[in-house]
């Protein structure tokens, strides 16, 4: 450490900041982290204030700029713990993860085969409405394999036709249905619930695979624009509308087990309760995590019924009073005493932004149907072609089977 003092001055804040880190020792505490001066004699205290790093030594607070123990308590976060129990010092470079490049490469190269053999699978699982009178229609399997498969391609309705032909060919489907056709059915609001149960059923296969799930929303655009008028300006402007997709996924395979869609304005807390109990049908859950949008005693006390634990940061505004909902108390007093342990449970939800940017990066990120219903199926297809994608990758990836078996965990089918 002395030899280090003599060159203090030409260091920059940085640099000072990972000479602490190497050389002192930095302390957790329940409410930020204590990190020794330079000089030894005294300690300052780092805390994170509305998202920003604050410490209470004079260059951060006269000069409100990012100081030294700031510095030096991102070093302290950014060191990993392997399995193994040894300290991997980071340092700013971004740690990557190995990939299983032959399981890649056969499911990548086998997708389009295999995703329109499972969709089969699965839309044959739907049940066909009686027939009363009037002229007959498609089956309603087939007009879902269809609208499914056209988001799949990405392509417009017209250029959609040509896959539509070689599943014919395939067997796959009775009859191609005109273009203007699939784009009708997606308004029916009745497919919606149909929709909703198949993204469910989709993920049955990796039940046994899947025990600690996410919970996060996400917004898609839409070509729907609304109207308000602007005083500032003295005209009328408008904005675009969007809608809001809430998802439940495992952090280990990706896959979606349950889904709602909503507004783009709606809140996000309300929709925990279906998400979860939902994938409590078919699942067994382990750990729940999610932002503090969803902090709430309900939700917290309904993961707990379901037999999984919450992982959900508290608000500053809140206390550990438990008013009826015990759990609250617990995991308040473990948020705020094991902060550490509780936030390598708590961030496994950024592995709901991953399934999210699946989806935008492969599907788009943006609705192409006109209508309020359609637009809200198109955006459930989306998600469901999701599901089947990430079930080809684990057919390759863990040698699971593609099966698609309606029935619950108590095995009642």
């Amino acid at each position: 450490m002395e030899q280090e003092k003599p060159h203090w001055k030409h260091l920059t804040r940085k640099e000072r900041g990972e000479v602490l880190f190497k050389n002192e020792e930095i302390k957790k505490t329940p409410l930020g982290w204590r990190v020794p001066s330079q000089s030894g004699h005294a300690d300052y205290s780092v805390r994170i204030i509305n998202d920003e790093p604050k410490c209470d030594c004079p260059d951060c607070t006269i000069n409100r700029k990012k100081c030294k123990h700031i510095h030096a308590v991102e070093f302290f976060i950014k060191r990993e713990i392997d399995e193994q129990g040894k300290i991997i010092e980071t340092k700013g470079v971004k740690v990557t993860y190995s990939q299983d490049w032959k399981a890649y490469d056969t499911a990548q190269t086998n997708e389009k085969i295999l995703f329109v053999r499972l969709l089969r699978d699965l839309t044959d699982t739907i049940e066909q409405p009686l027939y009363k009178f009037g002229r007959p229609k498609l089956p309603l399997s087939d007009m879902i394999f269809a609208s499914v498969l056209k988001v799949y391609s990405t392509f417009s309705l017209r250029r959609f036709i040509s896959d539509i032909k070689i599943a014919k060919e395939m067997n796959l489907i009775d009859k191609v249905p005109c273009y203007s056709s699939i784009g009708h059915f997606l308004q029916r609001e009745e497919i919606t619930p149909i929709l909703k149960q198949l993204v469910g059923i989709s993920s049955i296969p990796l039940a046994s695979v899947e025990k600690d799930f996410a919970i996060d929303s996400s917004g898609f655009s839409t070509c729907r624009f609304a109207r308000y008028f602007d005083y500032k300006y003295g005209k009328e402007q408008k904005y675009r509308i969007w809608i809001k997709a809430h998802l439940i996924s495992g952090v280990k395979t990706n896959i979606i087990t349950s889904v709602e869609i909503t507004e783009g304005q709606a809140n996000d807390s309300p929709q925990l309760a279906s998400l979860v109990e939902e994938t409590a049908k078919r699942f067994q859950l382990k750990e729940v995590s999610c932002d503090k949008a969803y902090s709430s005693r309900k939700n917290l006390k309904l993961i707990q019924e379901v037999g999984a634990t919450p992982y959900i940061p508290f608000k500053s505004n809140t206390n550990g009073k438990s008013q009826g909902a015990m759990i609250w108390s617990k995991m308040w007093h473990y948020f705020m005493y094991k902060h550490d342990e509780f936030l390598e449970h708590y961030h496994k939800r950024s592995n709901a932004e991953t399934v999210f940017h699946m989806i935008k990066s492969k599907f788009k990120d943006n609705l192409r149907s006109k209508d309020k219903v359609a637009q809200v199926n198109e955006l459930l297809c989306k998600v469901l072609c999701h599901n089947i994608c990430v079930v080809i990758q684990e057919i390759s990836e863990l040698g699971i089977k593609g099966e698609f078996i309606i029935e619950n965990k108590e095995g009642v089918k």
